[in-house]
């Protein structure tokens, strides 16, 4: 089940583990419009909604996936445990690393480090 959740003005659409999975870039416009119909500025997506090519970035869709938020100005964390595909791919340890430094797509292993970090820099 879908929660909402608002933290230093910054309001969090967190999807639950169940539900549809984003599996393809056709996949992003549903989780897009459950974000505007909550009026969220931010989508937490768990790791079990989404598919493996997700991260295996030479597949692209990680990087449709941020740009198309973005590009709609709603921001992204990805929570959960992603560290096998971690030990597997420098490629993905970079791109999670620069991810992380930045506002618009970040990637937490829970939802209280989201909370903490939209409350340090909202």
């Amino acid at each position: 089940m879908d929660d909402y959740i608002e933290i230093a003005g910054t309001r969090l659409l967190v999807c639950g583990e169940d539900g549809p999975r984003l599996q393809t870039s056709g996949d992003i416009n549903m989780f897009l419009s459950e974000a505007w119909a909550a009026n969220a500025t931010m989508i937490a997506i768990p790791v079990a909604r989404l598919g493996d090519d997700f991260f295996q970035l030479r597949s692209g869709l990680a990087g449709e996936v941020a740009q198309k938020f973005v590009n709609y100005q709603i921001r992204v964390a990805i929570v959960g445990d992603i560290s096998h595909w971690l030990a597997a791919s420098k490629a993905l340890t970079d791109f999670v690393f620069e991810s992380n430094r930045g506002q618009a797509l970040w990637f937490a292993d829970n939802i209280n480090e989201v909370q903490k970090r939209l409350a340090a820099h909202p």
